[in-house]
């Protein structure tokens, strides 16, 4: 179990959110909580394989060239 205090105004922003959503401040506060450490996992995730030495990185031209595509075949 974890407890946290929060700033005022960052408890009267969480209120405001949960009451338009129709929701409980508990559950707005756990989603929000489980998305920022999702991301945050992601990120270092990608910090690992960006500095792990085994990663291939290829730039946008490279897989364009790749996948066959032209600059005459690219819809822009």
């Amino acid at each position: 179990m974890l407890t946290v205090k929060l700033p005022l105004e960052l408890e009267k922003r969480l209120e405001t959110v949960a009451k338009r959503l129709g929701r409980t401040k508990q559950d707005v506060a756990l989603e929000a909580i489980a998305e920022e450490i999702q991301d945050l996992e992601d990120g270092l995730l990608a910090l690992e394989r960006m500095t792990d030495g085994k990663t291939e990185f290829f730039t946008l031209e490279e897989v364009r060239e790749r996948l066959g595509l032209t600059e005459t075949n690219d819809q822009r």
